[in-house]
């Protein structure tokens, strides 16, 4: 992780936030979380010379409860955004302003995660976990904290990287061992045996999303956003095999030439096709994941055969 953004927000807390903070607000400065988290790249440390081009400049959150932000929160966001005027190389953009600056602990995660949540509570019933997208979660825990006095942000942070609860994440883990055989295991076969290729494809992409989603899953962290979820899981996997063997399926055609005379066998894998092997060798990996995470007991690499055990 790229941790030059993290160190320039957090000496831009030090030596310019903090200082106001204190002069102007003293009377409130535990009351005020700050750290640099949410939306962007840059909150991932994933930020290269690249994705610089748009959004990018040097910035922090401050999160206050309800009662702060009516009681002082609109005279602190003048105070942040003439600070931030004032600071030479800031450059901030308009978007990057909305996502930096005051705002208050359930604005945040109710942006963040799409739908509203009472975080100053601590309340995420099951419903809410069900309905939640894997990236919107990981974009919630991302980034550092430098100060949480009361603790209030950092409580509902904490509830979010617990992970999901058991139903829901053996529910999530069902969900993506199924699209994984459907699309990987039995529909790619079936369309290369057509000689539709096109629809291979789409059968390849949708089981690449799946096996690393799955992996994010039995390793109980959040993937992020579709663009940063391999950069993610490049870091995520230690051994690097499994990453290897993704990025192999992603770069491997798919070949007319493995099909020929091949007539379709459910039951009989062809090897010749360099994609089919791959699947194999990711769903054998995957399987190893579910047994050591004591979800099953057995060794057949069809993934679809462990949906009901896993439900």
């Amino acid at each position: 992780m790229n941790s030059e953004i993290f160190d320039k927000s957090r000496r831009f807390y030090e030596n310019k936030v903090a200082p106001m903070i204190r002069e102007k607000f003293a009377e409130y400065e535990s009351h005020i979380a700050v750290g640099l988290s949410g939306e962007g790249s840059d909150c991932f440390g994933f930020d290269d010379y690249i994705s610089r081009d748009h959004d990018f400049g040097t910035g922090v959150c401050l999160w206050l409860s309800e009662e702060d932000f009516h009681r002082f929160g609109r005279l602190l966001s003048i105070a942040y955004n003439e600070l931030v005027d004032a600071t030479p190389g800031a450059d901030l953009t308009d978007r990057l302003r909305q996502r930096r600056g005051v705002m208050t602990i359930n604005g945040f995660y109710s942006y963040v995660l799409g739908t509203e949540i009472d975080a100053e509570e601590n309340l995420m019933p099951d419903e809410t976990w069900r309905a939640l997208d894997h990236s919107c979660l990981a974009t919630a825990v991302n980034g550092e904290i430098f100060r949480d006095d009361l603790g209030k942000f950092s409580a509902f942070r904490k509830t979010l990287l617990d992970y999901y609860p058991e139903k829901i994440w053996r529910e999530r883990i069902a969900n993506e061992l199924h699209r994984f055989a459907s699309s990987l295991q039995v529909n790619y076969s079936r369309c290369m045996a057509r000689k539709d290729t096109v629809a291979a494809e789409i059968c390849k992409a949708t089981g690449l999303q799946a096996a690393m989603e799955l992996f994010f899953l039995l390793k109980r962290v959040y993937p992020p956003y579709y663009k940063w979820t391999y950069r993610a899981l490049e870091e995520l996997d230690s051994g690097g095999r499994f990453s290897r063997l993704v990025k192999e399926l992603a770069e491997a055609n798919c070949s007319l030439s493995a099909w020929e005379h091949i007539r379709y066998m459910p039951d009989n894998l062809n090897m010749s096709d360099r994609v089919v092997v791959l699947s194999e060798q990711i769903a054998e990996m995957l399987v190893k994941l579910l047994s050591g995470a004591n979800l099953i007991d057995a060794l057949d690499t069809y993934l679809e055969v462990y949906v009901d055990v896993i439900l």
